[in-house]
């Protein structure tokens, strides 16, 4: 192994990212990220939770992310800094909150890339059973490493690639539902029962859908990780244009894929959730259907879906590494590409890890990333409503009310998570705060024994 290079030495409190994405780039970063086939892999663990009220599940969970978005453009106009959630509360909420808001938001930037993993692992080993489930997870997650590794650059052309050739597999998908439709399956029309029931809003049901729902939407936050990597670092702007973009467009078309291939549901008899929309097209319109779909999710999207949601961790883990927040080693970039390469192969390691482990549980899984999302957003609408609370800037809706309304839906969700996920999310913040305590330590015997010097 050669010796590290002074491109690649820490400079940590003056590292910096290359800074060369624009508009376009960051919104397919966000919609790359998202995967705007969300909805098609999720929607039977949906339908499941809400009883069938899949739409108003997914309604539910755009609101609450349309609140979470207006706080996310409100701080990164404020705070253009890397790191997301963490970099917010730490300057509004000071650097004990900020790390556990850093800490809440790194369980869910973490456990996406393993839940991605293991999705599509699943599929790949369905369809080249070879390599079986836990060599796939490594296939998939090295060849990640691989593509970021040459920097956000080469990301953010595959990013472009990856959201075309998904906006053909939700088209493809959205006309096969239809005909179905239009031949007599499932409801037989676009009627409103995913939005209503048979027997009317069941509201617990709808939250319930709704926590498992949120998590199709994670994704239009990591866009401010990329804060420090924007063309035009005067325009502080830039990042909330491209989240509310980023959200709008799914918001309508996640809703819209629920509403039609919700009517379609009650065709079948669903044997496996995490299979839902195969066994849904395998039966009401052919084998075909189900086998080139799977191809398609595994081969085109699994393979690309993963990049943005690794480098989103990875500039999380750069900012949190660059306060002393984490191992230093952490914060250092290397020179020549602009990537925090330390930082990236933890960001691909540990998930792929955690998927390895986690690979028969992926309910627990899945819940357990929107917990971690849910959290940072909690802390994220307190540091708004903290940061402004003096201000002479101070808005009403945007500072007050938006915040508040998007801390109670996300309260209302995040109560409504599996019990399993909510005791494992305790155990995960636990750890962070005996860390930040032990962070807090150290920081006091640094200024303690570099106090005598000062005086001497």
């Amino acid at each position: 192994m050669s010796s590290p290079t002074a491109a690649e030495s820490p400079s940590m409190d003056g590292a910096h990212l290359k800074r060369s994405l624009g508009f376009g780039d960051l919104v397919a970063f966000g919609l790359a990220y998202i995967a705007i086939v969300a909805p098609l892999t999720s929607l039977g663990f949906v339908w499941a939770a809400s009883d069938g009220l899949i739409a108003s599940s997914f309604l539910v969970a755009a609101i609450c992310m349309y609140f979470t978005a207006l706080s996310y453009v409100t701080m990164s106009r404020a705070i253009p800094n890397a790191g997301s959630v963490y970099g917010f509360a730490r300057r509004s909420l000071g650097h004990r909150l900020g790390f556990l808001a850093g800490w809440l938001i790194l369980m869910d930037y973490l456990l996406v890339p393993a839940l991605v993993f293991t999705l599509m692992a699943i599929g790949m080993a369905l369809l080249a059973p070879a390599l079986g489930l836990a060599g796939w997870i490594c296939v998939v997650a090295l060849i990640t490493l691989g593509l970021n590794w040459c920097g956000i650059g080469t990301t953010s052309k595959i990013n472009a690639f990856s959201v075309a050739m998904q906006c053909v597999i939700v088209t493809v998908v959205l006309v096969l539902t239809i005909m179905a439709l239009n031949g007599g399956a499932g409801n037989g029309a676009l009627t409103a029962q995913p939005f209503v029931g048979d027997r009317g809003i069941h509201w617990p049901h709808v939250f319930s859908g709704a926590s498992i729902a949120v998590m199709a939407f994670l994704g239009f936050d990591a866009i401010s990780t990329l804060s420090e990597e924007t063309r035009d670092s005067s325009d502080q702007g830039l990042i909330g244009r491209a989240i509310l973009t980023v959200l709008a467009v799914t918001s309508v078309l996640f809703v819209f894929i629920a509403w039609a291939v919700g009517n379609l549901m009650p065709a079948i008899e669903m044997q496996d959730p995490g299979a839902a929309i195969f066994e849904l097209l395998g039966q009401t319109v052919g084998p075909w259907a189900s086998i080139t779909l799977a191809w398609a999710l595994a081969v085109v999207v699994g393979f690309t879906n993963t990049l943005p949601m690794v480098a989103g961790v990875s500039r999380v883990l750069f900012a949190m590494g660059r306060d002393r927040q984490l191992p230093a080693t952490l914060g250092r970039v290397h020179g020549a590409s602009g990537v925090p390469r330390v930082a990236l192969v933890t960001a691909t390691l540990v998930p792929m890890v955690t998927a390895l482990v986690l690979r028969d549980r992926v309910e627990v899984l899945a819940s357990m990333v929107s917990l971690g999302a849910l959290g940072g957003f909690i802390m994220l609408h307190i540091s708004v409503m903290v940061y402004f609370r003096h201000s002479d800037q101070r808005s009403v809706y945007f500072h007050i009310v938006a915040p508040a309304l998007g801390l109670m839906v996300a309260l209302a969700v995040l109560l409504r998570m599996h019990p399993s996920a909510l005791k494992m999310g305790a155990v995960w913040l636990t750890m962070g705060m005996v860390y930040s305590a032990w962070l807090n330590r150290r920081a006091r015997r640094d200024q303690d024994g570099q106090r005598p010097k000062e005086q001497g």
